[in-house]
């Protein structure tokens, strides 16, 4: 108990500590981070690196271990493959959300190191072997032991990176199924469980403080895939020496919110025709502020109690017999139910516009292919734009509006081609994608709507990325055309 506290004291300071170092150290370069969703930061910009210190936080008294001498010391150092685990695993999965935050990774890289970390695991001992029920015995799961234990360790990671979508959310979740580990793994004398969990609790408070709305830092995917990282790997380490029925029901429930909205958004997608690892505005957070007019800072409480009943019933769990379980099970049942109601998951009318939405996206992908096909066969920027100026009309656009920047990135010296047509006379909504590569601007592709939306539509967003993409590409193998000096213009009068 005095090491577990030792060490959550050890990682909130140094949790804090770094917090500051990082943001201000990041404020003062300029590493803000590769924005998602759209690339669009907020109007202040806020540094994404403080996944760095939660991760460093987590690792000051698990390193220490290694030095110091006691019987909690002497434990940990005989659990090589807990300690081969935490910390080339942690390292793995820290340096691939690292290298996302700064450059952004596509879902091909982020599932290969993860799965290829999820499978270093399960070599070294990190097995889940046996489903548990407390309806009846538990089931072997034999050669399905491998897959299940991947899919667990991959699923979770991506959960927790999914859930950071609000100030103070990911952490929040994150302390909850924390708290649920500590209590359980005090219950059942679990020295390294409770040593783990008391530490990342520590680091994750010492961010949290800096990270609840309104944030001064975000933890970007360093921070929260490293999270779901940890707790998957002890979830499957600590089931595996558990006596109760329930052993892997518990963490599954603690982990409710992150995985009920992680099997949401597949569903909703795969409905959509859209991409399963393209970003959307229909998380549970989203749908809280847009149909139950929740504020920020109101719909991340919310979620709180929503982790807080799960977390209860995790605790609850653990302790019940068959009945009592059901019970449980049941009673969280019914409130998820009254939830996906209210947020409108479940409406018929949500059905009937995820069918629209599916023919819509079929269109749209065909359109797409086609304009980057021509921009990849331009020749020079006119034909780049004649390639790109139908979108106004197929998007339903009333502007439509390309600038591309000189060779050396210079905004004062850029050629602009712009369209406009007939399309409605409401307030004006607009979705601007720059044009990057190798982290210089070259220019920017933007389009505007007056057809009376309130935002832009999410898949008219990723269409213009992925076309802004083959726009960098094809400004970068052009010739820019010489700017005229002053002199040698001639002004013409009508």
């Amino acid at each position: 108990m005095f090491t577990d506290f030792v060490a959550f004291l050890l990682a909130l300071m140094v949790g804090a500590v770094l917090t500051i170092v990082v943001r201000n150290r990041a404020v003062k370069l300029g590493w803000y981070g590769w924005a998602k969703g759209g690339r669009r930061m907020p109007a202040k910009p806020i540094p994404r690196l403080g996944g760095l210190a939660i991760v460093l936080a987590f690792n000051a008294p698990i390193t220490a271990l290694l030095f110091v001498d006691s019987n909690v010391a002497l434990i940990f150092r005989q659990q090589h493959d807990l300690i081969l685990g935490l910390y080339l695993g942690g390292f793995a999965i820290a340096c691939l959300g690292l290298y996302d935050d700064l450059y952004g990774a596509d879902a091909r890289l982020k599932f290969s190191v993860q799965t290829g970390v999820a499978l270093a695991l399960y070599v070294i001992g990190f097995r889940i072997e046996n489903l548990s029920s407390p309806f009846g015995p538990p089931l072997a799961l034999g050669v399905l032991a491998l897959p299940f234990t991947v899919i667990w360790i991959v699923g979770v990671i991506n959960a927790m990176n999914l859930i950071d979508g609000l100030d103070g959310l990911a952490g929040g979740v994150a302390i909850f199924v924390v708290a649920t580990n500590l209590i359980l793994a005090f219950s059942r004398q679990d020295v390294l469980a409770s040593l783990a969990m008391a530490a990342l609790g520590g680091a994750i408070l010492g961010f949290l403080i800096f990270n609840f709305n309104p944030a001064s830092i975000f933890m970007g995917d360093t921070g929260s895939m490293f999270l779901g990282f940890v707790l998957a790997a002890m979830a499957v380490k600590t089931s595996t020496k558990s006596g109760t029925t329930v052993a892997m029901l518990v963490p599954i429930i603690a982990l409710g919110l992150p995985i009920m909205d992680t099997l949401l958004a597949m569903i909703r997608r795969a409905l959509v025709g859209r991409s399963l690892f393209d970003a959307d505005r229909d998380h549970i957070h989203h749908r809280l502020m847009s149909r139950l007019r929740l504020s920020h800072r109101s719909a991340v409480l919310v979620l709180y109690g929503l982790c807080c009943l799960f977390a209860l019933t995790a605790l609850g769990l653990a302790g019940a017999n068959g009945v009592q379980s059901a019970m449980l099970l049941i009673a969280v049942s019914v409130v998820v139910f009254v939830l996906m109601r209210k947020l409108g998951y479940l409406s018929l009318d949500e059905g009937r516009g995820a069918a629209i939405a599916r023919r819509r996206n079929h269109q749209l992908r065909n359109l797409l292919r086609e304009v980057i096909r021509n921009v990849h066969a331009s020749s020079n920027l006119s034909d780049l734009w004649n390639s790109v100026r139908p979108l106004a009309e197929d998007l339903g656009a009333a502007r439509l509006e390309l600038r591309v920047h000189d060779a050396a990135g210079n905004h004062h010296e850029s050629v602009l081609f712009e369209t406009e047509r007939p399309a409605g006379t409401s307030f004006p909504v607009e979705a601007r994608v720059e044009l990057t590569q190798h982290e210089r601007s070259m220019g920017y592709l933007a389009a505007t709507w007056r057809d009376g939306r309130m935002d832009v539509d999410r898949d008219d967003e990723l269409g213009l990325e992925l076309i802004a993409d083959a726009l960098a590409v094809g400004v970068a193998r052009l010739t820019f055309p010489p700017i005229p000096a002053a002199e040698n213009v001639v002004s013409i009068r009508k």
